[in-house]
């Protein structure tokens, strides 16, 4: 398995592992994938891999900013995907490691994760990765007019920041 840059040529297989996550209704309150420009947009452009096995995306990882505020240019939110196909298989420890290594690199120095509490895997594999358990939002939203709760998971690097 390769993880490399994610190139706009990967957007089909992304978008396609997105719209796999969407089907579970526990990855994301999105409900559609967005168009490439707007998913595009909220990435930065250098913190975006894709993992490939035999040529195929089998997996994606991403940070976006968590907000435009100086003060917050350390902090990143993750986006972790793996296709259903591939799951089980260490490809989202990988990922995240990767993720977590070239975030360090570019000087992120807080990672979070919103995450439904029935993502078991999103949770094992966040735990596992050195994340812990920093809040709960209750009813924070609605998903197809559904309140759901979320999990707040961060990493402080000790190497970025300090």
């Amino acid at each position: 398995m390769n993880i490399i840059l994610f190139q706009p040529q990967h957007w089909p297989s992304v978008a396609e592992i997105y719209h796999l996550g969407l089907l579970t209704r526990n990855a994301t309150f999105e409900t559609e994938v967005p168009a490439f420009e707007v998913w595009d947009q909220k990435f930065y452009s250098h913190l975006r891999w894709v993992a490939q096995y035999n040529q195929q995306v089998v997996g994606w990882a991403g940070l976006m900013p968590v907000s435009a505020r100086k003060a917050y240019v350390g902090v990143a939110e993750v986006s972790i995907y793996i296709h259903p196909d591939s799951a089980g298989h260490g490809i989202g420890k990988r990922l995240m490691q990767h993720l977590i290594t070239k975030s360090e690199q570019a000087g992120i120095w807080t990672l979070q994760a919103s995450i439904f509490p029935e993502n078991a895997a999103s949770i094992l594999l966040h735990e596992s990765s050195g994340f812990r358990k920093v809040g709960f939002r209750e009813k924070i939203a609605q998903l197809e007019g559904v309140w759901r709760d979320t999990l707040i998971y961060e990493r402080r690097s000790t190497i970025a920041g300090i």
